[in-house]
């Protein structure tokens, strides 16, 4: 896939990711178009900050745990998409509220690596001290699974 092609897979992601339907949301085409072997790192020196290797891992582990805290499936808004031959970068913006009624409302930027026509790897930068004060430190038990 050209980086055009790649560029247009994410914003369409991102568009469904972004939709104020929780249905629409469900319709996930990153699932769709992440490899079975690709890997997501949340960076950074905290407790969310692993590598979750592995479609399964990804979903289940760390989008999981995510959803579990959130009153509705998450939301998050592109704002900005820059592509360079197989590495699309994002900007995007949550638009999330806890089961606790805390506004979890998170800044990212998303670098995606596609191989194949797939998703191959997300590297993840956000607001750390946010994530840890909406979302709680990520347990332990789910550690253990991401690597």
């Amino acid at each position: 896939m050209s980086a055009a092609d790649n560029k247009k897979l994410v914003q369409e992601i991102f568009a469904i990711a972004g939709d104020p339907d929780p249905a629409v949301r469900e319709k996930s085409l990153l699932v769709a178009n992440l490899a079975d072997d690709a890997i997501w790192t949340v960076t950074g020196q905290y407790s969310w900050s692993h590598t979750f290797t592995g479609k399964q891992s990804i979903m289940n582990d760390l989008h999981g745990h995510v959803r579990s805290r959130l009153v509705e499936r998450g939301r998050t808004i592109a704002h900005r998409f820059i592509a360079d031959g197989d590495i699309v970068a994002v900007e995007a913006k949550g638009n999330n509220l806890t089961k606790e009624g805390q506004r979890y409302d998170n800044d990212y930027c998303l670098v995606f690596r596609f191989d194949g026509g797939r998703i191959k790897e997300i590297r993840e930068y956000c607001d750390s001290v946010l994530t840890e004060e909406a979302l709680g430190p990520f347990p332990a038990a789910a550690v253990r699974a991401a690597s």
